[in-house]
């Protein structure tokens, strides 16, 4: 007897057998049971998920010879029938092949015609949304009034390109990845029933490598059983899945954490003598570096029998958050642009020495960068200085904004109102606290210095108009301001009075406030605005002049993005 593979052995042949689509599965079960029989199914999902298999089940349960049911028998001559695939009603179509009108013309004049064998007409048809637009049309009519003995069942791994006037005479049912867990529980099973050694973590690699598609988890299980000799073993599972296999890329973490150039451009070059896609690597790299922030995250989310569940928390201890990201940027970046590159070892090593380049968690001087890198070359930024990693940025001293003086000797904040001075009324000592109302008595000093009143102030929605005023004239009792006429809108929407009891609350006393148009501009709003232009300008001039940035440049042609430089605050 020839051998027979495992995904067509261990294809299942009833609903419970099924592994994965329990939403899928309960829901055409209730309707087997309750007869209540659609006209039309639609099954969407990616390639090895069980839709065709799913398609037989249920043809099954249609024609099984014990009556319409759930459970079909499996053994009568309808079910064998359909199993083996010589079921004269049971017409599977592959619509990438046949996907012309004339393919769907000859289908639908055989559907008028009553069953041979069974009790119902079943038509299969696979990557339906390859059909042409005219067949289509062709199957509208049937698909909308068909006759009582026939049943489509339309399958797909791409609905958005079904027409929606199909799509809405069907009962849609989206089949799931199926989760690594879940493959590797079923293979075990499998090994078992076929009496095979194995070692679980090789079970594991097997189920993450089949993404979600537990028809390639059997045909890789097929491969590991040939390539082990009659066992799946970790090694050998390691071995045979080649690029898959992880150990490079924590390798290449570990050299990165180490600050080693010479290292990382040698493992570099030992990943292209084993013809390993470097598009593979850095989506595995990313994919990795998700794995490590959960693991700093969320520790207890990663599964106990996780193959690399040690090192990626080992990892995980010694990366900072914003280092796991910066480098999770720069590997889906260089995927991306990964075409544009003079080859794919340049682009590949370019995106490593970014990431030797930056690093949040220690910034580094020119000389140290060298000398980390044992001789290696400068790496070239090309095209960004990243969030928050800056050497230039890091050790640049940015102007801090002067608090507001207490002593009327010493000027105000507001530099323009110098030249405009305002009256200086006899006032109390203020008390020492600013935080909450004055002692009953006590009365708060006010120096003249709107724009650090307005700070102290607790305004909500107030604010806006408080930002806007300009000290016109003040005393004790009473507080005039000029509004911009650009800002006229904020006045009469009852800002006014919170802001007077704001006021009112931090001095302790009543103040009247009266409020015109006009003013010279020299309001919170406009200081501020000035001090964050002063503060932008001081950052992009220390990025400039920085003498890393400027190697960078000059040696490699790195460009700066303006946008991408903020002062620290």
């Amino acid at each position: 007897m020839s051998y027979q593979v495992l995904a067509r052995k261990w294809r299942p042949k009833s609903f419970e057998a099924l592994v994965g689509q329990e939403h899928v599965v309960r829901a055409l079960t209730n309707a087997l049971q309750q007869q209540r029989l659609h006209h039309a199914y639609l099954f969407t999902g990616t390639r090895g998920v069980g839709k065709t298999t799913l398609s037989r089940i249920l043809a099954k349960s249609l024609n099984c010879e014990t009556g319409i049911s759930a459970h079909p028998c499996g053994q009568c001559a309808a079910c064998v029938a359909i199993d083996k695939g010589s079921f004269l009603d049971y017409v599977e179509m592959d619509a990438a092949s046949n996907r012309g009108v004339e393919d769907m013309t000859s289908l639908l004049e055989k559907a008028i015609y009553a069953p041979t064998q069974g009790r119902y007409k079943v038509y299969m048809l696979d990557e339906v949304h390859q059909l042409t637009g005219h067949a289509f049309n062709a199957m509208l009519k049937t698909l909308e009034e068909p006759p009582a003995h026939v049943k489509f069942i339309l399958a797909t791994t791409d609905p958005q390109k079904v027409p929606v006037t199909i799509l809405s005479r069907c009962l849609q049912f989206n089949l799931r990845q199926m989760s690594s867990s879940s493959i590797a529980e079923h293979l075990q099973h499998v090994l078992t029933e076929e009496n095979i050694t194995f070692e679980p973590v090789a079970l594991q690699l097997i189920g993450r490598s089949a993404n979600g598609s537990m028809r390639d988890a059997l045909s890789l299980l097929d491969q590991a059983i040939a390539y082990g000799g009659d066992s799946v073993n970790e090694k050998e599972v390691r071995a045979m899945l080649g690029a898959i296999d992880q150990s490079y890329l924590f390798d290449l973490l570990h050299t990165l954490l180490s600050q080693d150039g010479n290292a990382l451009l040698a493992q570099a070059r030992a990943m292209e003598q084993r013809a390993i896609s470097f598009d593979a690597a850095l989506n595995d790299l990313a994919n990795l570096l998700h794995e490590i922030a959960i693991a700093q995250a969320v520790p207890d989310s990663i599964a106990q029998d996780h193959p690399e569940r040690q090192t990626l928390l080992d990892i995980a201890t010694r990366m900072g958050a914003e280092e796991i990201q910066l480098y999770y940027q720069i590997a889906l970046l260089a995927r991306r642009d990964l075409g544009l590159a003079p080859d794919e070892f340049a682009g590949f090593t370019m995106a490593l020495l970014r990431m030797l380049a930056f690093n949040p968690g220690d910034q580094k001087s020119p000389a140290r960068a060298k000398s980390a890198s044992s001789g290696a070359t400068t790496p070239n930024i090309e095209a960004a200085v990243p969030p928050r990693a800056s050497s230039a940025l890091a050790n640049s001293q940015p102007a801090t904004r002067t608090p507001a003086s207490t002593d009327p000797a010493q000027p105000p904040l507001q530099e323009e109102a110098q030249s405009k001075p305002v009256p200086q009324p006899i006032i109390e000592p203020e008390p020492q606290s600013e935080a909450d109302v004055p002692p009953s008595g006590v009365t708060r000093s006010f120096d003249g210095n709107w724009r650090a009143l307005v700070d102290r102030l607790k305004l909500g929605l107030a604010r806006a108009l408080a930002q806007n005023c300009e000290l016109a004239s003040f005393s004790d009792d009473h507080i005039e301001f000029s509004v911009p006429p650009t800002q006229k809108h904020l006045l009469g929407m009852g800002y006014e009075e919170k802001l007077r009891s704001a006021v009112e609350q931090h001095f302790g006393r009543k103040i009247k406030m009266t409020f015109s148009l006009g003013g010279s501009g020299n309001t919170p709003a406009h200081l501020m605005n000035q001090e964050k232009a002063a503060l932008q300008a001081q950052a992009e001039d220390a990025i400039h002049s920085d003498g890393f940035v400027r190697a960078l440049i000059k040696d490699f042609g790195a460009q700066i993005i303006p946008s991408s430089i903020k002062p620290l605050q």
